[in-house]
């Protein structure tokens, strides 16, 4: 739909050391690995990107792999939870394969009216898979062990804890176009009807909760999609019009975007679905190289000698 928000299109998190989230979410999780760069503002730390077989908007989880640092905490401002969709039957699989491979799972139930299963990934960052209500027809990336039939789609959804969730249930109601569909306890559910996937958001309200710093298994900043440039400059406007500041455009090769920080401190970014990952390798090669943008390319040998090995 054009000039609206499409739901998530990219969520980016911190991790402690590049090769093992490479591996858990490679191989524990069998997600795509579709784009091995760096980070456009600290090119000497990689910026991963994994997700389905094209990098589908929805389906993208990306990283800073920052070695050594130290886990991070959860808190109030902040994002604490990712949510993927996985087949109906799944669930079983998924615990089973997850204790097999030491993860922490830390509970699992229903929530509104949905099966889920939660756990940590090495660094502490909170993912539930979640069967939904309506089968989701995205096409799954199947690895060896993990098939099409119990693979993981993409995301359902993400989970901000606030102090106070008022001010950013009005931005996402007023702005983003989302609608408030539910409670349960002190979560609240808001989803936009403008996609089908990847269009859900959950606020926690703390009152008592605090802000903490960066950390592994933090959540760095939560991207929402719009189709072109024209819509994402038209947000810049609305999202100026609400009294927020927000970043002017950037170039992030693989998408355009803005940046703000929402009332509740919550750091967003509204982003393109085009041009996609693509750009700069065939789809078969996707995640196979490392791929520089054009002003750190004259300094790739100095790059490469100061990045993890992967293998």
């Amino acid at each position: 739909m054009e000039g609206k928000v499409l739901g998530i299109h990219h969520i980016t998190a911190i991790a402690g050391y590049a090769k093992r989230n490479y591996d858990f979410y490679t191989r524990v999780l069998a997600l795509r690995f579709i784009k091995k760069t760096v980070n456009f503002d600290d090119p000497k730390t990689y910026h991963f990107y994994f997700g389905d077989k094209v990098g589908s908007p929805g389906t993208i989880l990306t990283f800073f792999p920052w070695e050594g640092v130290a886990r991070g905490k959860q808190g109030a401002g902040m994002p604490t939870e990712i949510g993927y969709t996985i087949p109906e039957g799944s669930l079983e699989f998924w615990d089973e394969r997850l204790k097999g491979y030491y993860v922490r799972v830390i509970g699992s139930g229903v929530r509104f009216g949905e099966k889920y299963l939660t756990f940590e990934d090495p660094d502490g960052l909170p993912i539930s898979l979640v069967i939904p209500k309506s089968p989701d027809p995205r096409d799954a990336w199947e690895t060896t062990e993990v098939g099409a039939n119990v693979a993981i789609r993409g995301f359902h959804s993400i989970t901000l804890t606030l102090n106070k969730i008022k001010e950013t249930a009005d931005l996402l109601t007023g702005v983003f176009d989302y609608e408030f569909v539910g409670q349960e306890g002190n979560r609240f559910r808001y989803r936009t009807s403008n996609f089908d996937t990847a269009n859900i958001v959950d606020l926690i309200e703390d009152p008592s909760g605090i802000r903490t710093g960066n950390g592994g298994g933090i959540i760095h900043h939560v991207a929402f999609r719009v189709k072109d440039e024209k819509v994402l400059m038209e947000f810049r406007e609305k999202v100026l019009a609400s009294g927020l500041d927000i970043t002017p455009k950037k170039d992030r090769n693989y998408f355009l975007s803005l940046y703000f920080r929402e009332p509740g401190g919550v750091l967003f970014e509204i982003a393109t679905d085009t041009p996609g990952f693509a750009v700069d390798e065939d789809v078969s090669n996707l995640g196979k190289k490392l791929m520089l943008p054009s002003q750190f390319e004259s300094h790739r040998k100095e790059i490469e000698a100061v990045l993890p090995a992967l293998a």
